[in-house]
């Protein structure tokens, strides 16, 4: 048995284990589909040729040129910042965490108290259902990069406020331009209207393609809601397949 075969075997595991404990209570795996246009159909679609537009939404930009040699280098210039009041009252930085050279980025709105006791994003429970979200669609930690768009937690886990996003997004900003991610995802209600300067709710925004900063991007519920609400995991699973098909398209 090869060591590819062995490896694919334990990604599906995985994938299957990850998928039943989030509710879905079944394996599902999308199969490369394969459709017989008939000739009439053809001619119409070559009178009108799609764009990769037209079906998932907007094309990758190339993004902003990063200001900083490495996400490293960043990361050193900025975690001192004292840019807002946070800044004093901050147990540790939350830069971020993952692969610098990521093909997607995973962005929620604020660390939390277990994320400023440590260093890192999404630790506690919603950490680890987003590493069961991943997981069903057989990524990992490793494979992608996930941030905030504030690197310091609100006291109480209070909502951002407009002006504390507005000193940070440009943070965020160089992440994105030293990683160049082919996807977004942002994970939640207040990160999706700050990146994309809207009011609409959440579920208006789910369940099409919107861009930030020249990436497209897809957007869904927090892990956190979801452990609130776990009525919203359908839905979730919905959009990482999503997200999923997308990625596999653009390989």
């Amino acid at each position: 048995m090869s060591k590819n075969y062995v490896s694919t075997l334990e990604l599906l595991r995985r994938a299957m284990a990850a998928q039943i404990e989030l509710g879905l209570g079944e394996m599902i795996i999308q199969p490369r589909q394969r459709q017989v246009l008939q000739p009439t159909l053809v001619e119409e679609v070559s009178a009108f040729p799609m764009k990769q537009d037209d079906i998932f939404g907007p094309i990758a930009r190339k993004v902003l040129e990063p200001q900083y040699e490495s996400l490293e280098a960043h990361r050193q210039a900025i975690c001192n910042c004292q840019a807002c009041p946070l800044g004093a009252t901050r147990t540790k930085f939350v830069y971020g965490a993952g692969n610098p050279k990521a093909d997607i980025m995973f962005i929620g709105e604020a660390p939390g108290f277990n994320e400023d006791q440590t260093g890192e994003p999404f630790v506690g429970r919603a950490g680890e259902l987003l590493d069961k979200i991943l997981a069903a669609i057989q990524f990992s930690r490793s494979d992608v990069f996930i941030a905030n768009i504030l690197k310091c937690r609100p006291p109480n886990n209070r909502d951002p406020q407009p002006d504390e996003m507005e000193k940070c997004l440009p943070y965020l900003i160089e992440q994105i331009a030293s990683i160049q991610p082919k996807l977004i995802c942002s994970l939640g209600r207040i990160a999706a209207q700050a990146l994309l300067k809207t009011s609409k709710p959440l579920g208006k925004l789910r369940g099409q393609w919107h861009e930030f900063s020249g990436v497209p991007m897809m957007v869904t519920y927090h892990p956190a809601a979801l452990l609130r609400f776990p009525g919203y995991k359908r839905d979730t699973w919905t959009d990482m397949q999503q997200l999923k098909a997308r990625y596999d398209a653009l390989k």
